[in-house]
């Protein structure tokens, strides 16, 4: 179940592009976090500190394998805030709808006059 507490942590890891970036390379598999962390113009504690964040989000699961640390996407909590999104639109494209068909029903009464 999605709550507002999971929603908001999905959202604030997902605004941040360094985030979004890190997100984007472990959807090509398992990395480690000093091989995802080359490409970035910041210190390893800059980009863990990002990592934490997804971990908070629970965007990334993280494994030890020797002295190595090894980091996954989990994309649960994605597709969770895209239903909400999608539920939300679909509330919002009713709403609009109901009132189109009001605007449309008072100008035909209005012509009608």
């Amino acid at each position: 179940m999605l709550t507002d507490a999971h929603l908001d942590r999905t959202l604030t890891a997902l605004a941040d592009p360094t985030r979004r970036a890190i997100l984007q390379r472990l959807s090509l598999g398992e990395t480690r976090i000093s091989d995802l962390a080359r490409p970035f113009d910041m210190t390893l504690t800059g980009v863990s500190k990002h990592i934490r964040v997804l971990e908070a989000a629970e965007l990334v699961r993280r494994r030890k394998a020797g002295r190595e640390q090894l980091l996954t996407l989990n994309p649960e909590p994605m597709d969770a805030a895209r239903a909400w999104m999608d539920a939300q639109r679909a509330a919002w494209t009713a709403r609009l709808d109901a009132l189109d068909a009001a605007l449309r029903a008072q100008d035909a009464e209005g012509d009608a006059r």
